[in-house]
């Protein structure tokens, strides 16, 4: 059998390296809104909070690849509740699949009134990174293991949203 990447399936077992569970790969950072983060509405920028995204995601794709990491696209972004100056920001990340130099994590983004304990779910992103070695060419990532149902769905999902970017990218003109 070819290697799962070249048949457009997320990495499994049993491939040279040790298989990593995505548990092993979450993160949660947490940060405080400032006014230096808000407009002068206090609702903090859309910018900031992608910012967080891609770091909490790069996180926790450093923590399963343990190399260096790249951003090559985030998942379009929908903020569907405000986040205000004051709100404690929790982000938390986790790797979903993993191909031969690439993998996808997601991010979840929670707002919380530290005053009244509320919590809003305010967005969430898929992000995909490469993997770099030390020349800074793409090198290859540990497969991931999937232990669970819930795994096994975000895996089979992200390999269909990763085949509808390869698709919008063949269907690019050149330039």
């Amino acid at each position: 059998m070819g290697h799962p990447a070249a048949a457009g399936q997320p990495m499994a077992e049993g491939q040279g390296m040790d298989a990593k569970p995505p548990s092993a790969s979450q993160v949660t950072i947490s940060q405080v809104m400032l006014i230096s983060d808000a407009n002068p509405q206090g609702n903090v920028h859309g910018g900031t909070i992608m910012k967080l995204v891609d770091t909490a995601g790069a996180l926790a794709a450093l923590r399963h690849g343990r190399r260096r990491v790249v951003t090559v696209e985030m998942d379009s972004m929908r903020f569907h509740q405000p986040v205000h100056v004051g709100n404690l920001v929790t982000l938390t990340a986790r790797v979903t699949a993993v191909w031969r130099t690439s993998l996808e994590t997601y991010v979840d983004v929670e707002a919380e009134d530290v005053i009244t304990g509320e919590r809003r779910h305010t967005s969430s992103a898929f992000l995909v990174f490469v993997a770099l070695d030390d020349a800074g060419r793409p090198a290859e990532l540990p497969p991931l293991r999937l232990e669970t149902e819930a795994d096994r769905a975000m895996a089979a999902a992200a390999e269909a949203r990763r085949q509808r970017r390869l698709g919008e990218r063949a269907a690019r003109p050149e330039r």
